[in-house]
C-alpha cells in the first residue's frame, strides 16, 4: 500500500489525547491488536505500541496484527508505511465516552448506525507516530507482548521481574489456570506465568504481596496465546540476576519495572453498562479497576438505591466479593431486585488502591427488566 498521509486531526479531536484520563503520565503499554479488541475497557485513553502492517479497505485504514485488525485514525503529520510497523497511539473506546460528546465525531463518520455505540462496538487507534518494526526473532519479553503470534506453540526461556498476580495492573486480564498463577515483566513488556509455583532453590515468592517485586526469574516452557492473553505454561523456573543498569532498553517512555503507579484509582470496566436497560433482577455487577484495591477500604464504601425511592428508604442490600487477580469486585444483591425500577450503584470515596492511592468516585445507573 502507498504511503498516505492523513489529513490534519481537528482541534477536538487532539483534545481527546490532551484531555482525556488516559494522557496522565508517560507509560506506555507494549500490548497487541487482539488484546486491543478484547479488552477495551483496560486500555481506553491508554497510550499503547503495538506491531501491524497497515491495510486500507474502502478509504478506512487499518491496523492488522497477527490476525485481528482495528481501525486507526492518523494525527497530524502522520503517515502510514509498507510493511511491519511499530505504531504508537491511544485507544479510543466511543461508546465509553459520554452519549453524544462531540469530540467523538469524527470517529463515528461513516457508521450505518445512528444510534451511540455501546461500550467496545466501535474502536479507533489514534495513532501518533509510526516506525519500521525490528524483526522478532529472539523470545525477548518486548517480542512476546509485542507478537507472540511468531512464537505461539514454541518452548521460550526469559527473564523478568516478579510482579505477582497483577498486583501492578500491568495486563487486563488473569488467564485463571490456578492459584499461582503471576506476572513476569521487563522493560520491555509483560507476560502470564501458569503451570509452576514461583518457588525453588533459595526463594518462595508470594503471588499477592509485593515483597517480592523487585525479584527476578528466568521461566522456561511453552508460550501460548489465546484470548488477548499471552502466558507461558511453565516446565522450569529459577532465580535470575536483573540486568544491568547500563542495558540498552528499547522502551524507555515506559514506567521503570519496580516504580510503584501513583495515578488515581479508576473504574475501566463494569457491567451492566451505565444507561443499560432491561437488566435481570438476579443479575450481579462486575466492576474492574485500574489496578489492585485495599480489599479493606470496601467496606461501607459501596452503596446500591432505587432512583426516586422515598428519602430515608433501604436500598437493595448487597454483598461484595474481591477478584485479586482481575482487580474487580463482583456485587451480588440478597434478593431479587425490583422490577422496572433504575437502580444507583455507588462506590464512594474512601476506596484506594494496593498503592494508597484514592479512588476516583464512580457511579453506575440501571433499569429493572420485567
Amino acid at each position: 500500500m502507498k504511503s498516505t498521509r492523513a489529513l490534519a486531526c481537528t482541534a477536538v479531536l487532539v483534545a481527546i489525547c490532551a484531555a482525556g484520563p488516559g494522557a496522565q503520565g508517560t507509560q506506555r503499554r507494549l500490548t497487541t491488536v487482539d488484546a486491543l479488541r478484547q479488552f477495551p475497557g483496560f486500555f481506553h485513553l491508554q497510550n499503547v505500541l503495538v506491531h501491524g502492517e497497515f491495510v486500507e479497505h474502502e478509504r478506512r485504514i487499518s491496523l492488522r496484527g497477527g490476525d485481528t485488525e482495528i481501525r486507526v485514525q492518523l494525527l497530524q503529520n502522520v503517515s502510514t508505511s509498507n510493511g511491519s510497523v511499530e505504531v504508537r497511539g491511544q485507544l479510543v473506546d466511543v461508546g465509553r465516552l459520554e452519549s453524544g460528546d462531540p469530540r467523538a465525531g469524527s470517529f463515528l463518520e461513516g457508521r450505518e448506525s445512528t444510534s451511540w455505540p455501546r461500550p467496545g462496538e466501535e474502536l479507533v487507534l489514534q495513532v501518533s507516530a509510526v516506525a519500521p518494526s525490528q524483526p522478532m526473532v529472539t523470545p525477548t519479553l518486548r517480542a512476546l507482548a509485542l507478537e507472540p503470534w511468531k512464537f505461539s506453540g514454541q518452548t521460550v526461556t526469559v527473564t523478568g521481574n516478579f510482579r505477582g498476580r497483577n498486583l501492578f495492573g500491568d495486563l487486563p486480564d488473569a488467564p485463571g489456570k490456578g492459584r499461582y498463577d503471576f506476572i513476569m515483566r521487563g522493560g520491555e513488556g509483560s507476560v502470564w506465568v501458569t503451570g509452576q509455583r514461583p518457588r525453588g532453590s533459595g526463594f518462595d515468592f508470594d503471588v499477592d504481596r509485593r515483597i517480592d517485586s523487585n525479584r527476578w526469574l528466568e521461566v522456561t516452557g511453552p508460550l501460548i496465546h489465546d484470548r488477548g492473553l499471552v502466558r507461558i505454561e511453565a516446565t522450569k523456573i529459577a532465580l535470575a540476576k536483573a540486568p544491568s543498569a547500563d542495558r540498552n532498553e528499547p522502551e524507555r517512555d515506559d514506567a521503570p519495572v519496580s516504580a510503584v503507579p501513583t495515578k488515581p484509582l479508576e473504574v475501566v470496566f463494569n457491567s451492566p453498562t451505565d444507561g443499560e436497560t432491561d437488566v435481570a433482577v438476579t443479575s450481579s455487577i462486575r466492576v474492574q479497576f485500574s489496578k489492585g484495591l485495599t480489599e479493606s477500604s470496601l467496606v461501607g464504601h459501596v452503596r446500591a438505591s432505587y432512583v426516586g425511592a422515598p428519602a430515608g428508604s433501604e436500598g437493595p442490600s448487597l454483598k461484595t466479593t474481591y477478584d485479586a487477580a482481575n482487580r474487580a469486585i463482583e456485587i451480588k444483591f440478597d434478593k431479587p431486585l425490583e422490577t422496572f425500577r433504575t437502580v444507583k450503584i455507588e462506590i464512594l470515596e474512601g476506596v484506594t488502591a494496593f498503592d494508597h492511592a484514592p479512588l476516583v468516585p464512580w457511579t453506575l445507573t440501571f433499569t429493572v427488566g420485567g
